[in-house]
């Protein structure tokens, strides 16, 4: 496993970082644990509060540093890099100025003396982090848990090692001692070894179902507390009475922010056979409209893929869904130019039989189908293995409201594509994983519900 920073549009590798040892390994792990022993966990909420404080203000002042950053290592437009900076500092003000609140004690109604429930730290926990938003990932679950009292060691993706260095500094320079918040490059091996370790008292991960089960698998067998939030292929669904332009603009979006390459994207578009014509040209001509380029360049409106290996993933997965019957309305190449671009795609005619039907494509790809009821909608919508978020487009919101209560998903936004924000929690079910992050459960998921009780 090579920690390596190579541009995605130019395809130039900038940087290689060595491997930590497992003689460093063990310092990183021996230090987060003493730091939370005898520093974090004792410090008063209104401290930790002063140094998350300041790690928001810090990415607020220093945003055009951090976000050319991720650009650099993903390929992120730089519009959107600014915009997850401005999100992460969000996140990190919100859980400083609602953490009292979240984590009061509960008292409890008991037929004599007293009893309450107090929120306590767990103690070290490990995160495992993807290339995709490579702030925004890993401050869900900084921002939390540092305000309740735990410390955090983490494994950044391989190719956003720049910005896994950078995160790691904000919270040394926001003020917090260091093991606090510590970045490792390990390899795959080594992070099941931090996992088996005694002294880790949870584990959260953001990545593939493969990532998923094992790391759960190894969490599991060492009987840590985990959370998983492992993708989706969410549904877009557009019932008969919705106004066209609206959907085909909230598509378009939905599908291509950060090039394809969001969890939470739209994927499977579910329209009304009435409506799917029109849908389709609507569709078609805002995908064609946009223009590969450098990502740094505000007229650049797609973004290249992050590695050349994930390029060449989604065109594998693209020629065995055409083998296997359907057919590619738009794209399905790589772009003729410099850096990792596919052109913007969509497929139709993906039948069940199809490996691209259950498949997640993250990247530019769309499918659409079309369908005859509402009630076909939902069937198609939940005929899938993932189930994180979902939207519905739809001017009847009660009707809205009744197909959503039926979709199997964390998360159904309607009349805008599925999104995230600090007072909304984040997570899925079936294969999208399980646990919540953001919002007050997501503070609530590495904690001690410690009860104490008082005889009369």
């Amino acid at each position: 496993m090579l920690y390596q920073t190579i541009n995605p549009y130019t395809e130039h590798l900038v940087q290689t970082f060595p491997l930590h040892t497992d003689g460093e390994i063990e310092t990183i792990i021996a230090k987060a644990e003493t730091v939370y022993a005898t520093d974090w966990s004792r410090r008063s909420l209104a401290a930790r509060k002063a140094v998350v404080k300041k790690a928001a203000s810090i990415l607020r002042d220093d945003v055009e540093r951090y976000a050319k950053l991720s650009t650099l290592e993903m390929g992120k437009l730089f519009r959107e890099a600014r915009s997850e900076v401005g999100l992460c500092a969000d996140i990190l003000d919100y859980f400083a100025d609602n953490a009292d609140a979240f984590l009061a004690p509960e008292k409890l109604q008991v037929r004599n003396g007293e009893a309450f429930i107090e929120n306590a730290p767990l103690g070290v926990l490990f995160c495992i982090e993807p290339w995709n938003y490579p702030y925004y990932q890993l401050v869900r679950v900084a921002a939390p848990n540092l305000m309740l009292g735990n410390t955090i060691i983490c494994k950044h993706a391989p190719n956003v090692p720049k910005c896994a260095l950078a995160f790691e500094k904000l919270f040394l320079d926001a003020g917090a001692p260091e093991g606090t918040w510590t970045n490792v490059f390990a390899t795959n091996e080594q992070a099941a070894q931090i996992i088996a370790d005694g002294r880790i008292r949870g584990v959260a991960l953001t990545g593939s179902e493969r990532a998923g089960s094992a790391v759960a698998s190894e969490a599991g067998q060492a009987l840590k507390k985990s959370t998983m939030e492992l993708g989706g292929s969410d549904p877009f669904i557009v019932l008969d009475d919705a106004d066209l332009d609206t959907a085909v603009e909230l598509a378009v979006f939905g599908r291509m922010k950060n090039a394809g390459q969001t969890c939470i994207a739209a994927k499977r578009f579910i329209v009304p056979e009435s409506m799917a014509d029109a849908f389709l040209d609507g569709f078609k001509a805002g995908f064609e409209k946009l223009q590969a380029g450098d990502p740094m360049d505000p007229e650049t409106s797609l973004a290249p893929l992050c590695t050349d290996g994930a390029l060449n993933n989604v065109l594998n997965q693209i020629d065995t869904a055409v083998i296997r019957g359907a057919k590619v309305l738009l794209g399905g190449k790589k772009l003729d130019q410099r850096g990792f671009f596919l052109a913007p795609t969509i497929l139709v005619d993906v039948k069940p039989d199809n490996p691209a039907y259950r498949q997640e494509f993250f990247a530019p790809v769309a499918m659409v189908f079309r369908v005859k009821s509402d009630e076909e909608a939902v069937q198609l919508a939940n005929d899938s293995p993932f189930g994180l978020g979902a939207t519905v487009i739809a001017k009847d919101i009660e009707r809205a409201k009744r197909v959503a209560r039926q979709i199997e998903s964390g998360m159904v936004f309607i009349n805008e594509v599925t999104g995230t924000a600090a007072d909304l929690p984040f997570g899925g079910v079936k294969n999208s994983g399980y646990g919540r992050e953001l919002s007050h459960l997501g503070i609530g998921e590495f904690v001690n519900k410690k009860l104490i009780r008082v005889a009369a």
